[in-house]
């Protein structure tokens, strides 16, 4: 869902807006058929006054349709017709009243006013697209069809609702259309952080998003020509640093002095060391990421970081299952464990090592004294835990480095006298397998 936050906020505001937008106009829709309603309905005052005056003075129904008709009102008659408007009608409006007459009468030469009172219900319909009116007293009923008023219809509401909303649907496009090189720009960004040095992030036009995936490409190229010149440098140092550390091996051997000759060599076995060493930290710094991992028996790795460490394996304790396999790549975790032996031929005092497995984890324990710092501090290149003994060198740093490629991370106990390094998975589903038998 985080990936997705942009166009998730994006289609949350298109709810939220054509909610707003349809709530409003059905507001104004409501507001303009109650409006539409009353003010046609204001021609029943016309129709009561007819009827009335029918009523009162009796006049013929000719008369009455007459009349009615001024005004564009036609009774509707039949009993099956009535039934067909009363069952496809709607009640639009209904209203009652009372209407009041006085009439004079002459009684013994006296003047008698009477007073008469009617009740009249008038009732506004919609039927069949056409308007209608239902007039009801005491006389009788009265069903009359408008020639002239029609039903409210929101024309002109919907069509500016269908552009309104057209309008908003068609912005939330082009602003998809406008933020989809952004996943593109994405996918090329995530493509460059494994590792492809040659993706381009170049696009073209001069928006916002163009400008910032030109920068990116510009820097892009100047990290490259950085890591290449880097490389360059690297190697190119190695390779002038091993001439003369090999000439001085050579002439180390023509000192006639056993403790001078010993101490040269172990002062230029030293110097080549570091040379290798920076060798493979540039090669996992740089070129590693294009490596595939294949499927190694553990056993196997030891044995190839015995090797490369030039001691015997009584000083080794194995103990691990040797049908236990784990996905690397031979070389660089063979010398991360030849590092980690090394270390412990170097501050155990009986320069003893014991190798094994425990879950998912491998174990390095060997006695010695609690380290004083964390382990973050000695993962670090050339750090020293007191002046007067020998630095880690870069050996905790490289093996640090090399497992991090490897989603591992390196940790570290202390228990009982004994120093136990740890080769610890960063995710459940880690390089960890086993054969099967």
């Amino acid at each position: 869902m985080r990936q997705n936050a942009v166009l998730l906020t994006i289609l949350f505001a298109l709810i939220v807006t054509l909610s707003s937008v349809t709530y409003t106009f059905l507001q104004f829709y409501k507001l303009n058929k109650n409006q539409h309603n009353s003010n046609i309905f204001t021609k029943y005052s016309v129709i009561t006054q007819i009827y009335r005056q029918h009523m009162q003075k009796n006049t013929s129904s000719v008369l009455l349709e007459a009349n009615l008709a001024v005004y564009d009102l036609y009774p509707v008659t039949g009993e099956v017709e009535i039934n067909r408007v009363f069952e496809a009608g709607t009640i639009l409006k209904q209203e009652g009243f009372k209407t009041a007459s006085n009439v004079f009468m002459l009684s013994k030469q006296q003047v008698v006013q009477q007073r008469t009172v009617q009740d009249i219900r008038a009732t506004m319909l919609k039927s069949m697209g056409k308007i209608y009116f239902f007039i009801e007293s005491w006389k009788g009923r009265l069903l009359l069809e408008d020639a002239k008023l029609k039903p409210y219809t929101p024309y002109n509401l919907l069509v500016a609702y269908i552009t309104i909303t057209g309008m908003i649907i068609i912005s939330y496009i082009l602003i998809l259309i406008r933020i989809h090189p952004l996943r593109r720009l994405r996918a090329r960004i995530k493509q460059y952080g494994k590792g492809d040095m040659t993706v381009s992030f170049r696009v073209k036009g001069y928006d916002e998003i163009a400008l910032l995936a030109n920068e990116l490409e510009n820097t892009r190229l100047n990290i490259n020509e950085l890591m290449e010149s880097r490389t360059l440098f690297l190697r190119n140092i190695m390779h002038e640093l091993k001439t003369p550390i090999a000439k001085g091996r050579i002439t180390t051997e023509m000192v006639e002095n056993p403790k001078h000759k010993a101490r040269f060599k172990s002062i230029f076995l030293r110097l080549e060391s570091l040379i290798n060493e920076f060798a493979l930290i540039e090669e996992v710094t740089t070129g590693f990421k294009d490596t595939e991992l294949s499927d190694y028996r553990i056993v196997d790795l030891i044995d190839g970081a015995i090797d490369l460490a030039m001691i015997e394996h009584d000083p080794v304790t194995v103990d691990v299952n040797p049908g236990r396999k784990i996905k690397a790549d031979f070389k660089l975790f063979s010398t991360a464990i030849k590092n980690m032996i090394d270390n412990a031929m170097k501050y155990s005092p009986d320069k003893k090592i014991r190798i094994c497995t425990h879950d998912r984890e491998i174990w390095f324990e060997s006695r010695g004294e609690k380290l004083l710092h964390p382990i973050s501090f000695y993962v670090e290149p050339f750090t020293k835990e007191h002046p007067a003994r020998d630095s880690f060198g870069l050996g905790l740093y490289l093996v640090d480095a090399i497992l991090k490629v490897h989603d591992m991370v390196l940790a570290y106990e202390h228990e009982d006298g004994v120093n136990r390094f740890i080769f610890e998975p960063l995710h459940v589903n880690n390089n960890f397998t086993r054969s099967k038998r």
